[in-house]
């Protein structure tokens, strides 16, 4: 079941001089997210990541498409009470406590006074903040507002979760912190939903992953899939040629290096294998090995921000 349906969303922010030009923050952006999985929403700054987000919490109006969370279109005020949201940059009551802070949102979600009690309990213990209960949020660091912004978010229990660059600014010890959150909430059965430019945080937590460059989603899917698209250099191992002659043999090599007779061939991608192997051959070279090299995320995602293929 998708929790999260978006179909063909467009956003255009008018401009407030006659001689601008509209802005188009999201050009017909479609995707899906299936119950139970961790999605991450990968993007440079200005790709459109918060833009949508707003959409899906109905803090924004979409210029066309639709976006539908848990069956409902949205913005439904029946379906918030089942959805968590974290901001980007939330606004803390510095001078309440961790535990005042939580009761307050609490509150608003309509909890009664012994359930409250028990998710303040629960969720301080799950975000390592049981000994900051009674401490005001002023004294409390980036990475531990970001913790009790994602309690926060999470006091109501709700089935979908979503977040909007939740590692950004932290060290990585409250990056490491926030991500294994994120994977319990997963153990929990719960969706998540995030946006990032961070790029380890996706490899290493995300079921899927999408990448969207001004507005527009140009690559969705599993991370090992997408990166087997795009497919990194080759490795060519083999000897018996003369170093004066391998740039002629080879000359679409990206890099040489030699090891005694041995000569490792680097090429841009698996399309010039081919070629290179029969010259190699009819100049009396021998071949010892071929090896393709495992593309990554980072460098899919440098080549679709910078709009351009993949070598």
């Amino acid at each position: 079941m998708d929790v999260i349906l978006i179909d063909g969303l467009t956003k255009v922010y008018k401009p407030n001089w006659p001689w601008q030009k509209p802005v188009k923050g999201l050009d017909g952006l479609s995707l899906s997210v299936s119950r139970g999985e961790i999605y991450g929403f990968l993007g440079p700054n200005g790709a459109g990541k918060t833009t949508t987000l707003k959409i899906l919490m109905g803090l924004m109006r979409p210029t066309s498409g639709t976006a539908e969370l848990l069956g409902q279109p949205a913005g439904d005020i029946h379906t918030r009470r089942r959805i968590g949201f974290l901001p980007e940059a939330p606004y803390f009551y510095d001078y309440l406590t961790a535990e005042e802070f939580l009761g307050f949102y609490g509150c608003l979600a309509g909890l009664d006074r012994s359930t409250l009690a028990r998710r303040i309990t629960e969720l301080l213990d799950l975000m390592g903040l049981t000994e900051a209960r009674t401490r005001q949020l002023r004294t409390f660091s980036k990475g531990m507002l970001q913790r009790i912004g994602l309690a926060q978010a999470l006091i109501h229990d709700p089935e979908l979760v979503i977040l909007d660059e939740p590692m950004s600014g932290l060290d990585p010890i409250g990056r490491k912190q926030v991500r294994d959150l994120i994977l319990n909430l997963r153990e929990q059965g719960k969706t998540v939903f995030f946006s990032t430019h961070i790029i380890p945080d996706v490899e290493m937590i995300c079921d899927r992953v999408g990448i969207v460059v001004k507005g527009r989603l140009l690559a969705s899917g599993r991370v090992d899939e997408l990166v087997s698209r795009h497919a990194g250099p080759v490795e060519i191992v083999c000897d018996g040629l003369l170093p004066e002659r391998v740039a002629e043999i080879v000359p679409k090599a990206a890099k040489v290096l030699w090891r005694g007779s041995q000569c490792m061939i680097v090429l841009p991608n698996s399309d010039l294998v081919d070629g290179a192997v029969e010259n190699i051959r009819r100049h009396g070279g021998r071949l010892i090995s071929v090896t393709p090299q495992k593309g990554s995320l980072e460098e899919l995602f440098v080549a679709q921000s910078e709009d351009r293929p993949l070598a």
